[in-house]
């Protein structure tokens, strides 16, 4: 409930999406300027961020910097390892969800559960308003476009993260499944869904069916 409080001030709520879609650890000048307010007020907002487990922090000096006189290293800010769900009533949707993929594995159905996986997405793709990360943001995927590598669409975030920890394989295939059905369903025929595992982020990215990268 705290984690949750902590972000009810929209200015906080500024700061930390700033922080949570990027690809580096955020000072409190960076995250200033982006949010447009005072580096004091920042400073703040992270810290509070931090005190509710919504941000992890780091220090670091700046590259290059190193050795007597390079100062102090600098306070960064990063998105939090934690999961921060809340039930009222409180409900348990973690606990089934790692029994039935363990099910799945010991049945060895991992082809049934992509085919199902593929026609849900399939179906949800028929009805889907938006572009594809329109539709990928509301899916809590957190899509970004990579620079450098035009058509490349990756996730920030795992909405199956919990159960992925303990069954990545099972749960990555489903994943990946699920995607290529969505595209299918939206009728985006020059896209596609690969699997290309990154650190923190989903294991599954779209990209242009001429990107050979």
């Amino acid at each position: 409930m705290e984690a949750i409080t902590a972000l009810g001030d929209p200015v906080r709520r500024r700061v930390y999406d700033y922080v949570v879609a990027q690809d580096h650890e955020v000072g409190r000048a960076e995250a200033a300027d982006a949010a447009g307010i005072q580096r004091t007020l920042a400073a703040f907002h992270l810290d509070r961020l931090a005190d509710a487990g919504l941000l992890d922090v780091v220090f670091r000096r700046p590259p290059g910097r190193s050795g007597p006189g390079a100062g102090r290293p600098a306070k960064l800010y990063r998105r939090s390892a934690a999961d921060h769900v809340v039930s009222l009533p409180p409900r348990d949707y973690g606990t089934p969800a790692a029994l039935l993929a363990e099910v799945v594995e010991s049945l060895g159905a991992e082809s049934d559960l992509e085919r199902v996986a593929r026609r849900h997405g399939r179906t949800a793709g028929e009805s889907a308003e938006g572009g594809v990360e329109e539709v990928l943001a509301r899916q809590g995927y957190e899509p970004y476009r990579t620079d450098g590598a035009a058509g490349v669409v990756r996730m920030r975030n795992c909405p199956f993260h919990a159960v992925a920890r303990e069954f990545p394989p099972l749960v990555c295939g489903m994943n990946l499944a699920l995607v290529e059905g969505l595209l299918e369903g939206m009728g985006e025929t020059e896209l596609r869904a690969r699997m290309r595992a990154r650190p923190g982020e989903c294991c599954v990215e779209i990209t242009s069916k001429n990107n050979d990268d």
